[in-house]
């Protein structure tokens, strides 16, 4: 894999994973991994600024590893590995938030969203930071939270990595972390960090609605279809879904949340049949209840598959270990030189004797 470039990609240990995973990432993950030199990894320590249960953590870890290759990634192609396992990351974690501003930190648009959420103030509410400094303890914004940034900045730094595949919310600190990388290299002399780009597939970015009418399908949102939904609660979500009164005229402009369920006709179903609704559409002679019928039948022939071979291997925890300790063993080859050259560029060297 050595003249291939370096691809790494990493979620949140908050939950199984949804349509929107699937056809933002997922399936183009399974693409990559004989093209390039693929990491994906589960990100249990970012998920610890949210303070989970920490059986739900370990759960939720071993689910998303067995999503991933439930999905396709193979662990002999592409290195799957725990964030966690990688104490190495921990380690330069620390070193470069020596070399990051609280400013530019304060400053992060994610920061200040998810900081107001945290201490519930209002979206316009004016001197964000003071409101932070001067919250109550038992409301308090923690440290991990500002500092999510330079993890995930060590998270791709540590390996090398080329290329990011991000969304519009992580294109910030995307940025962030080519600058970290600059600031690093020029400040020590040293050509250490390449500067990462955003990995977007060639194509445009798909944004996978949710069931409730507005929105990217999101699992805060609480308008998932899940990979591992069996298919009695996916039909029901799916017959759930909002729409609206109906076409009165003939060639109207179709609502939100009808234009949301043809855009998840459009990722699971032939194109003749999207034509299908939205000519039925145009003319008034739409059936909702057999678009969602027919959306559910679509849908569950992507989900089925992915469901059936998650729970054969869920059920194997030796699988799991193995491909988790290959994986760990393979990132931290990589992440450990790193870091001795880190740690050379900034003169924490051990001594010899």
């Amino acid at each position: 894999m050595e003249n291939k470039e370096i691809v790494l990609s990493g979620i949140r240990a908050t939950g199984n994973l949804h349509l929107g995973n699937y056809y933002g990432a997922l399936n183009k993950f399974v693409k990559m991994q004989d093209d390039y030199d693929c990491l994906y990894f589960i990100a249990d320590l970012h998920a610890l600024t949210t303070n989970p249960d920490p059986k739900a953590l370990h759960e939720n870890v071993h689910n998303i590893l067995a999503e991933y290759l439930a999905a396709g990634v193979d662990p002999d192609k592409a290195t799957i590995f725990v964030q966690s396992d990688v104490p190495e990351i921990s380690e330069m974690y620390l070193l470069l938030n020596m070399h990051v501003g609280i400013g530019e930190l304060m400053r992060t648009a994610s920061f200040k969203d998810k900081a107001r959420k945290q201490l519930g103030i209002s979206d316009d509410s004016q001197d964000i930071e003071k409101q932070i400094i001067g919250a109550d303890t038992n409301k308090r914004v923690n440290a991990g939270l500002l500092t999510y940034p330079t993890l995930m900045a060590v998270d791709i730094l540590i390996q090398k990595a080329h290329k990011v595949p991000v969304g519009k919310d992580q294109e910030q600190h995307l940025e962030l972390t080519r600058r970290f990388a600059r600031r690093f290299n020029s400040f020590y002399g040293v050509d250490l960090f390449p500067e990462p780009e955003n990995f977007n597939f060639g194509d445009h970015a798909v944004k996978v609605p949710g069931l409730d009418g507005s929105g990217k399908m999101g699992k805060s949102e609480g308008n998932c279809i899940y990979l591992v939904d069996d298919e009695k609660v996916l039909r029901k979500k799916v017959m759930r879904a909002k729409t609206d009164e109906g076409p009165k005229e003939p060639n109207s402009p179709v609502s939100e949340p009808v234009e949301n369920l043809f855009t998840l006709l459009e990722l699971t179903s032939g194109p003749e049949i999207v034509q299908q609704y939205r000519d039925a559409y145009a003319d008034c002679s739409i059936r909702y209840g057999d678009l969602k019928k027919q959306l559910a039948e679509d849908i569950l022939k992507v989900t089925t598959p992915i469901r059936e071979r998650y729970n054969e291997i869920r059920a194997d925890e030796a699988y799991i270990a193995k491909v988790v300790k290959q994986g760990a063993e393979r990132a931290r080859e990589r992440a450990s030189k790193t870091l001795s050259e880190v740690r050379e560029a900034m003169g924490i060297i051990r001594f010899k004797g």
